[in-house]
């Protein structure tokens, strides 16, 4: 049984705000994600769905409001830091190294944890050679989990559409996150494949047990795996609750219908 947002949030959004220039892209935003929970966080384009994954991984600094990840507050730290902190992501558009083997591209992501320090490469010494085997054998054993491991000599830009969102996945994973961010990995799939990434999303939240936020336009998508949804529009939330709540809620129907909503 997953854990609920409310029993333990590993992730605490509150009164999130952040303006550019006269532009308010989010406003006041409160929301959480429970320690292996599965939430969407959905909204008509440029409700600024990307704009907070964006302020959760620290490419933005939010301008009021508070993001604290595992009861740590994360104002102020660099993408990097969140990185090593358990928080990955991946990108609407995909950004594998697409010269790099598939191989390479899952091992880069394992050297952030590593403890040998620059001397130890420089020497290659043993503490050197342990860890860069232990790298190899966890790659390999990643790969073999997605059925990718046939393609490990192959440049990553050689794969199909699906096979390189499974890959950009795997390497995020590699980085042993607690909280794993997807920003709209069903994009430019056909049905077969966005099925399989239903049970693959799945299956990657109960192996690796981690809490999942999922941005994503297919509503089947979105309804078929997701626990609680979020609902953004105009950066504001305006809906929050299971699927079958959200599905049917007026302001929500409104916001993705454009119907005219009535004065309560």
């Amino acid at each position: 049984m997953s854990t609920t947002a409310s029993q333990s949030p590993l992730l605490e959004l509150d009164q999130v705000t952040i303006r550019f220039g006269g532009l308010t892209a989010v406003s006041e935003v409160s929301a959480t994600v429970g320690d292996q929970e599965l939430v969407g966080l959905i909204g008509p384009n440029g409700a600024g769905k990307t704009t907070m994954f964006n302020l959760i991984t620290g490419v933005y600094q939010p301008t009021g409001g508070s993001i604290r990840f595992g009861r740590q507050p994360t104002g102020g730290l660099r993408p990097y830091r969140l990185t090593e902190m358990g928080i990955a992501r991946t990108f609407q558009n995909i950004r594998l190294f697409p010269s790099l083997s598939v191989f390479d591209n899952v091992r880069v992501a394992f050297h952030l944890h590593l403890d040998h320090d620059a001397l130890h490469s420089l020497t290659r010494g043993p503490k050197f050679r342990g860890e860069e085997n232990r790298i190899r054998d966890q790659t390999r054993e990643l790969l073999a989990i997605f059925n990718l491991e046939r393609f490990e000599g192959a440049p990553s830009r050689s794969l199909s559409y699906g096979d390189q969102r499974r890959l950009e996945i795997v390497r995020a994973l590699a980085t042993r996150p607690r909280l794993l961010l997807l920003d709209e990995p069903a994009a430019g799939m056909n049905p077969s494949e966005k099925v399989d990434l239903m049970r693959l999303i799945q299956f990657v939240r109960e192996k690796f047990r981690l809490s999942i936020l999922l941005v994503e336009h297919d509503m089947k998508v979105v309804m078929g795996i997701c626990q609680r949804i979020h609902v953004l529009e105009y950066g504001r939330k305006i809906a929050e609750g299971t699927p079958e709540q959200i599905r049917s809620n007026p302001a929500v129907i409104a916001a993705y219908l454009g119907e005219e909503r009535t004065a309560a």
